[in-house]
């Protein structure tokens, strides 16, 4: 795979992953897990992302979700199989996604060819994804296709996640990086979540993430301030060129042409969805 693949390649996930990851502060979502009897937040995020993979223990989800602490895990898995089934939380999830998409989205967007072309861009890109050591992927890909188009889009596009996303922790394994080491990595390039969120939602608490900023200064990734030092920023780039290369596969398969042309529709609908708040600002900072 050349580098302008490679970068094409993360260019098109940059775009198609934010349809997936948009669901995770939509209230519909949120409404729709609570029907069923679970707690809002923790609880019907865990037992949400985790249902393709059945009714598993706090080990599968920790192994899987690799950055969230796993005392915290234990405090709602496997209690949500008790509340409800996989099955139920798969079709609420589904309806969630889909009233998500039609407020953020609008109908029109939703019945586009546009919308179409998208989806059958990004599903011939699934074709060519690996199931091997990649169980998040495997799992999601053993659900049946929507079909709606903009529910098949979004199935694609967690799929193109998943896919990416399981090969990008075999790379963050290989740079030696813990879960929480590898948020405290990401939080101090500035462009992602706040350590607040991030300690709330998977569970760290401040002398957890101290420790691990210690270590990572240590290791001289960090400098006194907590910034990245060059070597902190070659590593950070060596995971993501390991991950480049694991996630190959759907975008050499969809050619550059059409890998493009599913970035430029993708791009456009994303767009959108920030537009609408899907991801608010506040969340986002070395704070």
């Amino acid at each position: 795979m050349t580098i302008f693949q490679a970068s094409t390649g993360r260019h098109c996930h940059n775009a198609v992953s934010p349809l997936h990851t948009a669901v995770y502060s939509a209230p519909e979502r949120q409404d729709e897990l609570a029907a069923l009897g679970l707690e809002r937040g923790a609880m019907s995020y865990y037992a949400g992302r985790a249902a393709p993979l059945g009714a598993v223990g706090a080990g599968t989800v920790s192994a899987t979700f690799y950055n969230f602490n796993h005392e915290h895990v234990k405090r709602y898995i496997p209690a949500a199989w008790t509340v409800t089934t996989p099955e139920a939380v798969l079709a609420a999830l589904l309806r969630g996604v889909d009233g998500m998409l039609r407020r953020q989205l609008g109908q029109e967007v939703l019945a586009s060819k546009e919308m179409a072309e998208a989806a059958e861009l990004a599903l011939r890109a699934t074709e060519a994804c690996h199931r091997e050591s990649r169980p998040l992927y495997a799992a999601h890909a053993g659900l049946p296709v929507p079909e709606e188009p903009h529910l098949a889009l979004w199935h694609a596009a967690t799929l193109l996640r998943e896919h990416r996303g399981d090969g990008h922790l075999a790379a963050l394994a290989i740079a030696g990086l813990s879960g929480i080491e590898a948020l405290v990595l990401h939080n101090a390039t500035g462009t992602a979540p706040t350590s607040a969120l991030f300690m709330r939602t998977r569970g760290w608490s401040a002398q957890q993430w101290d420790t691990a900023r210690d270590q990572l200064r240590e290791r001289g990734l960090l400098d006194e301030a907590g910034a990245l030092t060059q070597g902190g920023t070659a590593l950070r780039g060596e995971t993501e060129v390991l991950t480049d290369r694991l996630d190959a596969a759907p975008y050499d398969h969809l050619g550059p042409p059409a890998t493009a042309r599913l970035t430029e529709l993708a791009g456009s609908f994303s767009e959108t969805l920030r537009a609408a708040g899907a991801f608010p600002a506040v969340h986002f900072g070395k704070g």
